[in-house]
């Protein structure tokens, strides 16, 4: 799992030590994402299955893709769909993606890049695997995530932020444990390069085997953790998680995660997706790739969508 890696990670910014008056958040629950397929095959686990849209907010779904080792002539993508309400947040950790929309947008991500598309009022897309990986096969590990756009922002031009895997900000936990990739948002006055619409944090952390890390968080902000690998302890009651969980946190000031001391054979570190937002609070009506305020709103987007008012599908175009 490589994504964005540097050779001494103690010459990175540290992430202090938590104040002494910092209130650690407590861990409300740990959910076990099951396992589908979507596209035209890829296995996916769903990250969010099982906990409360409201706990959720501003985010909306979350899938883990593989992680799989596909053969010569496997790997798989998904056709042109549309998408309205939203934007999908695609993080490549190993592997190829490549992305075309209806406006133009697009282009190819890697390990560590990330895909950032407003669907806005309403967009057509699609993502596969570029032609040289289908013939080779190869490793396939990703994460897509879709945050919800308030009211006001529904029916924004779309748009498309390409963010290469050099332009996130790395940081080291205090003792130099683990690495800390932000994506978007602020974690502990560094910034991420994703521009978003609603105020959130994501990041990807890798934590030694043993290490521990204390996240600060913006207290208006909810909390979640995704294990990608790896296996460990959320909470300052150290409860346990493992691959494929999610764990939701309550109120507080910090994030707190340990890593196995025992690595598994799949990884030898605790990988985890964090992520977390202000919530929107308001009404939310989805129906397949729509993520709308209201039930018309959502029949609105489907006529618009069988009327062609979301643009035309291109032909594919393969590096």
């Amino acid at each position: 799992m490589p994504a964005v890696t540097v050779d001494n990670i103690l010459s990175l910014p540290r992430i202090p030590l938590p104040d002494a008056s910092a209130t650690p958040r407590p861990v409300k629950t740990v959910t076990t994402a099951p396992t589908g397929y979507e596209g035209e095959g890829f296995p996916v686990r769903r990250a969010f299955a099982g906990i409360d849209l409201p706990a959720l907010d501003p985010f909306i779904h979350m899938d883990q893709m593989g992680e799989v080792n596909y053969a010569p002539g496997e790997p798989k993508g998904t056709p042109w769909h549309p998408h309205r309400g939203f934007e999908t947040v695609t993080y490549m950790i190993d592997g190829i993606m490549e992305h075309q929309d209806s406006h133009g947008g697009g282009g190819i991500i890697s390990g560590g890049d990330t895909q950032w598309m407003t669907a806005g009022a309403g967009i057509l897309h699609i993502e596969a695997p570029p032609e040289h990986l289908v013939q080779s096969g190869g490793l396939f590990h990703g994460v897509q995530l879709w945050v919800n756009l308030p009211r006001d922002n529904k029916l924004a031009s779309p748009r498309y932020q390409d963010i290469t895997g050099n332009k996130v900000a790395l940081l080291s936990s205090d003792d130099g444990g683990a690495l800390v990739r932000v994506i978007a948002g602020e974690v502990a006055g560094h910034h991420g390069p994703g521009s978003t619409y609603t105020p959130i944090a994501l990041a990807h952390a890798t934590v030694a085997p043993g290490a521990s890390v204390s996240l600060p968080w913006n207290r208006d902000f909810n909390a979640l953790v995704y294990v990608l690998a790896g296996a460990g302890t959320v909470g300052a009651d150290r409860r346990p998680i493992h691959m494929g969980q999610t764990a939701l946190f309550g109120r507080g000031d910090t994030i707190e995660f340990t890593a196995s001391d025992a690595p598994d054979s799949r990884s030898e570190s605790l990988e985890v997706f964090v992520l977390g937002g202000k919530p929107i609070r308001e009404p939310v009506a989805m129906a397949g790739p729509f993520v709308m305020n209201t039930k018309s709103e959502v029949l609105q987007a489907f006529e618009d969508y069988q009327a062609g008012r979301f643009g035309v599908a291109a032909p594919p175009v393969h590096e």
